[in-house]
């Protein structure tokens, strides 16, 4: 006993040399519903479906078998002299024997060599799967990712149209903003925020170096001056300065004092830092109070004249680039720049996590308008559906080698073994029926054919 035992454990299936029996003969799959070594996983519906493969192939075999006795018993009666009739069923019987014989040979070599012989064209799923593969590939590659079929059935279909209709519900556009919300959330979170922010303090700068600002600076000056936006500012200045004299005269007058020279009488000091203390605040008060006042004109003349340098004088303009060079290059401004992105992203999210935020609400109404008009405006949906059209044949077009490729080299990796299991296990049990059909039908020409042979 412990001998035979062990004799069927050495016992390997054909070609299958040294795999252990369970590798050899068990499912497309692992233990536990894994993947097995075709990369497949064997699922319940694939289970109940090689139960199914299992019983037609008792019901075909069977109807075999039965046809081989009924050929066998009316032989016999024939031989005993039962009757004419036995002659018309054994040529029916055997016409269904050879009919059922020459079918499952048919689809037995689908899948394997019919009894283990090296007889030529059988065995085609596991011989030919890379040449299937690759066929299956070509012809999908032919009918389904041609650029005019795609074309073609997009137009049919009407994107534009259909998009435009679902828009149109609010509801879906509250969804289509939830999804985009979580999506860039997502987005803003993968992204490093030093990596973003190299790239923005670098694109600034890089924008800044290559820009000259003079120009720019200059036209816009002119303007202001030209409809009279400065004076606001030298209203503030000539404010801010009067009341700082007010406040601080005693430091006024003391600094003109200390700058007299030391032989002079101290009061005298005093009453000439007093004077020009009065004569400032006078100057200050005047020019704050009188908008035609000639300082506030040879204000507006130099900041014409310096208008006029920053768009026509190299010099002048040669200086701002420089001080714009050095202003960019202190660590101060490029960290200040750096850090926008932090304080824009935090506002982005926020916004993408608030239901009533500005953002949201505003790309729901986008959406909204978006559905209104691809529904109304026929001009605009042919637009879409172009655009689709246009990108859906460059991708297949572009992209049909890939895509065929995945076909061909995922059937490539596929194990021969395992590929005829799963095939087989999806149509074995319609070509269980060839072999019945091949076994009533047999039976029926080898009936006719007696018949007249009998006749004529």
């Amino acid at each position: 006993m412990a001998r035979t035992t062990a004799k069927r454990t050495r016992t390997r299936t054909p070609g299958t040399a040294g795999a252990p029996p369970a590798a050899a003969a068990g499912p497309a799959s692992a233990p536990g519903g894994g993947p097995g070594p075709g990369g497949f996983v064997a699922s319940p519906a694939d289970e109940e479906k090689r139960r199914g493969v299992r019983r037609m192939k008792t019901l075909a075999t069977g109807l075999l078998l039965a046809v081989a006795a009924v050929y066998t018993l009316a032989t016999w009666a024939r031989a005993a002299g039962a009757g004419a009739w036995t002659g018309y069923v054994a040529a029916a019987a055997e016409a269904g024997m050879v009919g059922a014989l020459a079918d499952w040979f048919a689809v037995t070599a689908l899948f394997k060599r019919p009894l283990g012989l090296p007889i030529p064209h059988t065995a085609i799923i596991p011989t030919k799967k890379d040449q299937l593969g690759q066929s299956l590939g070509d012809f999908v590659g032919e009918n389904f990712l041609s650029g005019e079929v795609v074309r073609r059935r997009l137009r049919a279909v009407g994107v534009g149209a259909r998009l435009g209709a679902w828009l149109t519900d609010p509801r879906n556009a509250d969804r289509v903003t939830a999804e985009l919300s979580t999506a860039l959330r997502g987005a803003l979170t993968v992204l490093r925020d030093d990596d973003v922010q190299a790239v923005v303090g670098e694109a600034i700068t890089r924008r800044a170096d290559t820009a000259e600002i003079a120009p720019g600076l200059g036209s816009l000056l002119e303007r202001v001056v030209s409809e009279g936006g400065h004076t606001r500012i030298v209203d503030l200045v000539c404010a801010r300065a009067h009341d700082w004299l007010v406040d601080h005269g005693d430091s006024v007058v003391a600094a003109v004092s200390g700058g007299a020279p030391g032989w002079t009488p101290r009061f005298v000091d005093r009453k000439v830092g007093d004077r020009v203390y009065k004569e400032l605040l006078r100057f200050v008060t005047e020019m704050r109070d009188m908008p035609g006042h000639p300082a506030r004109g040879a204000v507006d003349r130099f900041l014409t004249d310096f208008a006029a340098d920053l768009r026509s004088d190299p010099a002048t303009r040669d200086k701002v680039e420089r001080l714009k060079s050095e202003v960019l290059g202190r660590g101060e401004v490029q960290d200040l720049i750096a850090s926008a992105w932090g304080a824009v992203r935090g506002m982005i999210v926020a916004a993408a996590e608030d239901e009533r935020s500005e953002l949201r609400r505003r790309v729901r109404a986008a959406l909204l308008s978006l559905g209104e008009r691809l529904s109304a405006d026929g001009r605009l949906r042919g637009k879409v559906d172009g655009w689709l059209e246009g990108a859906a044949g460059y991708v297949v077009t572009t992209y049909r080698g890939e895509i065929t490729a995945l076909i061909t080299d995922t059937v490539a990796g596929w194990d021969a073994e395992h590929t005829s299991r799963k095939i087989e296990a999806h149509i074995g049990r319609d070509l269980q029926f060839i072999r019945i059909n091949g076994t009533v039908v047999g039976a029926l020409a080898g009936l006719c054919i007696y018949t007249v042979s009998r006749l004529f």
